[in-house]
């Protein structure tokens, strides 16, 4: 499965925009991710992509992503990365073993936290965020109160790196990498 054949199921599956832009965030984190442990990363890119393909016609946690995986299936999608898909939802009961599963994990909650930071910028540009203001949010336990903090903590470190040091500044560079594509 390569990138552009994910991008396309993403695609024909999700009409948010918002949600595209989610997942085209962890995209690019799953791919710093990949050059930084010397990955696949076609194979994080499309995790990244495709980990929420199925959230609109499956809403629910017991939907998603387990409805999602035999359309993933159907459509060719290695079992590597369907696993991964499934293990980024600790309600599926799918255990994290390997750095893609952990990655993919470690980084999609915090995705949400950065865009949200950056959209209460007066910029609304992610370049205008800094480790220290996620730092900031972050202490703020009503600020962006839907992202899983402490899912964050634990995939970091199931992951190996360090929070602050490693995984938000890395994922921050990601994001602002492809700072068109988010809208941001």
């Amino acid at each position: 499965m390569t990138r552009d054949q994910a991008l396309s199921i993403v695609r024909e599956y999700v009409k948010n925009e918002n949600l595209v832009r989610h997942m085209l965030a962890v995209e690019a984190a799953m791919a710093a991710y990949a050059q930084k442990f010397g990955e696949d990363e076609e194979a994080y890119r499309v995790a990244g992509l495709l980990h929420d393909f199925d959230w609109e016609i499956h809403p629910t946690a017991e939907g998603h992503p387990s409805l999602g995986a035999p359309i993933l299936r159907e459509k060719g999608v290695s079992e590597e990365i369907i696993r991964a898909i499934m293990s980024h939802g600790s309600h599926t009961g799918v255990s994290r073993e390997t750095k893609l599963e952990k990655a993919l994990f470690a980084c999609d909650e915090l995705t949400g936290l950065i865009t949200t930071i950056a959209l209460v910028r007066p910029s609304k540009k992610i370049a205008d965020v800094e480790v220290k203001s996620i730092k900031k949010k972050w202490k703020e336990k009503s600020f962006a109160a839907g992202v899983n903090r402490s899912e964050i903590e634990e995939g970091t470190r199931a992951l190996g790196v360090d929070l602050w040091t490693e995984h938000v500044p890395l994922v921050l560079s990601a994001m602002q990498s492809i700072a068109t594509d988010l809208g941001l």
